[in-house]
């Protein structure tokens, strides 16, 4: 494993892509690329690999951790699918949901990836440097964002080598992420109720439209999934939501007419605001000034995980 002070950064080649497949089946640590941010993958069937997932981000060991899998059929072998699961992940997989579902008896998955819980979360995720390193490693892949816990998660690979450092052995260089935020998360219920645990990329209303019935409000007291913390997403400062202006001590992060020092999308798109959030919010962090302030986001469509993550950013 790489000791140095910076881990290796590899191209998005074939050649490398399997170097760094080889580094996950002998138990590493790689930060890969999805269409959402950044993931840190390591073998989910090895408590040992996820273990160095938590050494490394400073991670809660009570807060599961997704699996990426190839396809439904791999997926099947680690959950039990039922009809509601099937059509969801023909909708939508390869994407940016992740269901919670029953986890199979004997799924070979570590304690560690499901916190204890009789459930796990799966994504089969759609960017094909992803795809292509868990073809290439032939084994699950456990993979939260590669940042430490608690902080703003890296669109950049860039962000991942500020954040983790020699913590994780190679960091394959895919570009900017282009969703920005996290999977949507969701949670299938009995008698046919499910909940939303995570705003994302596909909206509540999307999945509406395949399950025929609206989410139930999210009860659970326990952590089921990642990103459920209160206070998570955060840059070290305190964060001031909904400012039309910034005081004279504020970094301003602008949308829309509110510019800000800068902006989250100078026309208003929502897509564009997303995607560039974690990268403002990293700049805000190093900027000089101590406290940031966020123009008002729309609370619809993906706007409503833009606040969701900006909340937890304040909390």
């Amino acid at each position: 494993m790489n000791h140095a002070s910076r881990p290796a950064l590899l191209d998005t080649t074939p050649e490398k892509v399997a170097a760094a497949a080889a580094l996950l089946r002998e138990g590493g640590l790689v930060a890969v690329p999805t269409e959402t941010v950044y993931g840190l993958a390591a073998r989910a069937d090895r408590d040992a690999s996820v273990a160095a997932i938590y050494r490394a981000k400073g991670r809660p060991s009570f807060n599961p951790l997704i699996v990426h899998v190839a396809d439904l059929a791999s997926a099947d072998a680690l959950a039990v699918f039922d009809d509601r699961a099937t059509a969801l992940a023909e909708a939508f997989w390869p994407g940016a949901l992740t269901m919670v579902l029953p986890l199979r008896d004997k799924a070979g998955i570590a304690s560690a990836v499901t916190a204890g819980l009789p459930t796990v979360a799966l994504r089969c995720p759609a960017h094909p440097v992803m795809r292509a390193v868990i073809a290439s490693a032939g084994v699950p892949l456990a993979a939260p964002s590669a940042n430490r816990s608690g902080g703003v998660s890296p669109t950049t690979a860039d962000h991942v080598v500020r954040s983790l450092g020699a913590n994780v052995d190679a960091v394959i260089d895919g570009g900017a992420c282009e969703a920005g935020v996290e999977s949507t998360i969701i949670a299938l219920r009995g008698k046919g109720e499910w909940q939303l645990l995570r705003p994302g990329p596909i909206g509540e209303n999307q999945i509406a439209a395949v399950l025929g019935r609206a989410s139930q409000p999210v009860t659970s007291a326990g952590i089921e999934a990642p990103g459920q913390l209160a206070s998570h997403y955060a840059p070290g400062k305190p964060v001031r939501l909904e400012a039309e202006k910034a005081a004279e001590d504020e970094f301003h992060i602008g949308f829309g007419t509110v510019h800000g020092e800068v902006s989250l999308s100078v026309t208003g798109d929502m897509t564009e605001a997303a995607s560039r959030l974690y990268a403002l919010l990293h700049q805000a962090a190093a900027a000089p000034k101590p406290r940031i302030a966020v123009a008002p986001i729309p609370d619809f469509g993906i706007g409503a995980a833009i606040n969701d993550r900006l909340r937890r950013a304040a909390a």
